[in-house]
Protein backbone atom coordinates (compact mmCIF):
# COMPACT_ATOMS: atom_id res chain seq x y z
CA UNK A 1 0.00 0.00 0.00
CA UNK A 2 1.14 3.48 -0.76
CA UNK A 3 1.36 6.25 1.81
CA UNK A 4 -1.29 8.30 -0.01
CA UNK A 5 -4.04 5.71 0.58
CA UNK A 6 -3.27 5.47 4.29
CA UNK A 7 -3.64 9.22 4.77
CA UNK A 8 -7.11 9.45 3.24
CA UNK A 9 -9.92 10.19 5.66
CA UNK A 10 -13.70 10.21 5.34
CA UNK A 11 -15.38 13.27 3.97
CA UNK A 12 -16.82 15.50 6.74
CA UNK A 13 -20.61 15.12 6.96
CA UNK A 14 -23.36 17.01 8.73
CA UNK A 15 -24.20 15.73 12.20
CA UNK A 16 -27.89 15.33 11.32
CA UNK A 17 -29.63 14.67 8.06
CA UNK A 18 -32.27 17.34 7.58
CA UNK A 19 -34.73 17.55 4.71
CA UNK A 20 -36.77 20.58 3.75
CA UNK A 21 -39.44 18.35 2.22
CA UNK A 22 -42.77 18.30 4.04
CA UNK A 23 -45.51 15.74 3.47
CA UNK A 24 -48.83 17.04 2.14
CA UNK A 25 -50.74 14.81 4.55
CA UNK A 26 -52.34 16.38 7.64
CA UNK A 27 -50.16 16.77 10.71
CA UNK A 28 -50.15 14.11 13.44
CA UNK A 29 -51.55 15.50 16.70
CA UNK A 30 -49.98 13.89 19.78
CA UNK A 31 -53.04 14.45 21.99
CA UNK A 32 -55.00 12.14 19.65
CA UNK A 33 -52.50 9.30 20.25
CA UNK A 34 -52.21 7.04 23.29
CA UNK A 35 -49.35 7.98 25.66
CA UNK A 36 -47.49 4.72 24.94
CA UNK A 37 -47.44 5.50 21.19
CA UNK A 38 -45.01 8.42 21.47
CA UNK A 39 -41.97 9.42 23.50
CA UNK A 40 -41.30 13.08 24.38
CA UNK A 41 -37.91 12.69 26.05
CA UNK A 42 -35.51 15.11 24.29
CA UNK A 43 -32.85 12.42 23.89
CA UNK A 44 -35.08 10.08 21.87
CA UNK A 45 -38.21 12.00 20.81
CA UNK A 46 -40.12 9.56 18.60
CA UNK A 47 -43.52 8.08 17.86
CA UNK A 48 -45.11 5.03 16.23
CA UNK A 49 -45.75 5.81 12.56
CA UNK A 50 -49.46 5.14 11.86
CA UNK A 51 -48.63 3.82 8.37
CA UNK A 52 -45.85 1.30 8.98
CA UNK A 53 -46.24 0.79 12.80
CA UNK A 54 -42.53 1.36 13.51
CA UNK A 55 -40.89 3.81 15.93
CA UNK A 56 -39.67 6.85 14.00
CA UNK A 57 -37.66 9.80 15.41
CA UNK A 58 -39.18 13.28 15.47
CA UNK A 59 -36.80 15.97 14.22
CA UNK A 60 -36.81 19.51 15.60
CA UNK A 61 -38.56 18.84 18.92
CA UNK A 62 -37.16 22.13 20.27
CA UNK A 63 -37.76 23.95 16.94
CA UNK A 64 -40.88 25.59 15.50
CA UNK A 65 -41.81 22.74 13.11
CA UNK A 66 -41.54 19.11 14.13
CA UNK A 67 -41.81 16.25 11.63
CA UNK A 68 -41.10 12.56 11.20
CA UNK A 69 -37.76 11.65 9.64
CA UNK A 70 -37.79 9.92 6.23
CA UNK A 71 -37.94 6.17 6.80
CA UNK A 72 -38.61 2.88 4.99
CA UNK A 73 -41.47 0.44 5.62
CA UNK A 74 -39.39 -2.76 5.76
CA UNK A 75 -36.85 -4.04 8.27
CA UNK A 76 -33.32 -2.75 7.83
CA UNK A 77 -31.08 -5.12 5.90
CA UNK A 78 -33.86 -7.68 5.30
CA UNK A 79 -36.72 -6.10 3.33
CA UNK A 80 -36.76 -3.92 0.24
CA UNK A 81 -36.14 -0.22 0.89
CA UNK A 82 -39.60 1.23 0.17
CA UNK A 83 -40.15 4.77 1.43
CA UNK A 84 -43.05 5.04 3.92
CA UNK A 85 -45.83 7.49 3.11
CA UNK A 86 -45.57 8.88 6.64
CA UNK A 87 -42.06 10.25 5.96
CA UNK A 88 -41.60 14.01 6.51
CA UNK A 89 -45.09 14.28 8.00
CA UNK A 90 -45.58 17.23 10.33
CA UNK A 91 -46.17 16.53 14.03
CA UNK A 92 -48.11 18.83 16.35
CA UNK A 93 -46.70 18.54 19.88
CA UNK A 94 -49.63 19.78 22.00
CA UNK A 95 -48.95 17.70 25.13
CA UNK A 96 -46.59 19.04 27.83
CA UNK A 97 -43.80 16.70 28.87
CA UNK A 98 -44.99 16.45 32.52
CA UNK A 99 -48.57 15.61 31.48
CA UNK A 100 -47.35 12.91 29.05
CA UNK A 101 -45.12 11.37 31.73
CA UNK A 102 -47.97 11.34 34.26
CA UNK A 103 -50.38 9.71 31.79
CA UNK A 104 -47.74 7.12 30.89
CA UNK A 105 -47.05 6.22 34.53
CA UNK A 106 -50.81 5.96 35.26
CA UNK A 107 -51.20 3.56 32.34
CA UNK A 108 -48.27 1.41 33.51
CA UNK A 109 -49.68 1.24 37.05
CA UNK A 110 -53.10 0.25 35.70
CA UNK A 111 -51.81 -2.52 33.44
CA UNK A 112 -49.44 -3.85 36.11
CA UNK A 113 -52.38 -4.55 38.45
CA UNK A 114 -54.22 -6.66 35.89
CA UNK A 115 -54.13 -10.42 36.12
CA UNK A 116 -54.79 -12.87 33.38
CA UNK A 117 -57.79 -15.05 33.96
CA UNK A 118 -57.30 -18.77 33.64
CA UNK A 119 -60.20 -20.76 32.32
CA UNK A 120 -60.69 -23.91 34.34
CA UNK A 121 -62.69 -26.50 32.51
CA UNK A 122 -65.03 -28.67 34.54
CA UNK A 123 -64.40 -32.37 34.02
CA UNK A 124 -67.22 -34.11 32.19
CA UNK A 125 -68.98 -36.64 34.39
CA UNK A 126 -69.09 -40.11 32.93
CA UNK A 127 -72.57 -41.69 32.81
CA UNK A 128 -73.11 -44.60 35.17
CA UNK A 129 -72.80 -47.94 33.37
CA UNK A 130 -75.79 -50.28 33.11
CA UNK A 131 -75.92 -53.50 35.12
CA UNK A 132 -75.10 -55.58 32.04
CA UNK A 133 -72.03 -53.44 31.36
CA UNK A 134 -70.80 -53.86 34.94
CA UNK A 135 -71.19 -57.62 34.67
CA UNK A 136 -69.32 -57.79 31.37
CA UNK A 137 -66.40 -55.77 32.78
CA UNK A 138 -65.86 -58.44 35.42
CA UNK A 139 -65.61 -61.14 32.75
CA UNK A 140 -62.41 -62.22 31.11
CA UNK A 141 -61.82 -60.99 27.54
CA UNK A 142 -63.45 -63.19 24.89
CA UNK A 143 -61.81 -64.60 21.81
CA UNK A 144 -62.43 -62.91 18.47
CA UNK A 145 -63.12 -66.16 16.57
CA UNK A 146 -66.72 -66.66 17.84
CA UNK A 147 -69.78 -65.11 16.14
CA UNK A 148 -71.23 -61.94 17.71
CA UNK A 149 -74.64 -63.46 18.57
CA UNK A 150 -72.96 -66.25 20.52
CA UNK A 151 -70.86 -63.76 22.47
CA UNK A 152 -73.96 -61.73 23.35
CA UNK A 153 -75.83 -64.84 24.41
CA UNK A 154 -72.97 -65.85 26.70
CA UNK A 155 -72.74 -62.33 28.12
CA UNK A 156 -76.47 -62.30 28.89
CA UNK A 157 -76.29 -65.73 30.50
CA UNK A 158 -73.50 -64.55 32.82
CA UNK A 159 -75.29 -61.27 33.72
CA UNK A 160 -78.88 -62.55 33.80
CA UNK A 161 -78.92 -63.41 37.50
CA UNK A 162 -77.58 -59.95 38.47
CA UNK A 163 -80.17 -58.22 36.27
CA UNK A 164 -83.07 -60.27 37.65
CA UNK A 165 -81.90 -59.62 41.19
CA UNK A 166 -81.80 -55.85 40.55
CA UNK A 167 -85.30 -55.97 38.99
CA UNK A 168 -86.66 -57.87 42.00
CA UNK A 169 -85.21 -55.36 44.46
CA UNK A 170 -86.59 -52.45 42.40
CA UNK A 171 -90.11 -53.97 42.34
CA UNK A 172 -90.35 -54.37 46.12
CA UNK A 173 -92.60 -51.77 47.75
CA UNK A 174 -92.22 -50.58 51.34
CA UNK A 175 -94.70 -51.94 53.92
CA UNK A 176 -97.42 -49.56 55.05
CA UNK A 177 -98.97 -46.53 53.40
CA UNK A 178 -96.31 -43.97 54.34
CA UNK A 179 -92.65 -43.78 55.20
CA UNK A 180 -91.67 -44.40 58.81
CA UNK A 181 -92.24 -41.48 61.17
CA UNK A 182 -94.88 -39.83 58.94
CA UNK A 183 -98.59 -39.51 59.77
CA UNK A 184 -100.94 -41.95 58.06
CA UNK A 185 -102.85 -40.88 54.98
CA UNK A 186 -106.44 -39.76 55.82
CA UNK A 187 -109.15 -41.95 54.29
CA UNK A 188 -112.03 -39.43 54.57
CA UNK A 189 -112.30 -36.12 52.77
CA UNK A 190 -111.43 -33.22 55.01
CA UNK A 191 -113.78 -30.19 55.00
CA UNK A 192 -112.21 -27.36 56.98
CA UNK A 193 -114.65 -24.86 58.54
CA UNK A 194 -114.09 -21.21 59.05
CA UNK A 195 -114.10 -19.98 62.64
CA UNK A 196 -117.19 -18.03 63.68
CA UNK A 197 -116.86 -14.31 64.12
Amino acid sequence: MSASTLERTARPRKSRTRSRNVSARPALVLSALAPHQYDLRPVCASLVCPDCKTWVPITGVQAVRQKLVPHDTGRAGKDAAIRCQGSNRLVTVDVPFEEWLERLEDGVAETASRRRTTVRRKPKAQPAPAVIQMATRKQAPTSAGRPLWLLRKEQWASAESAVRDADTRRAQLPHGDAPQGAPSVPRTTLHPQRPAR
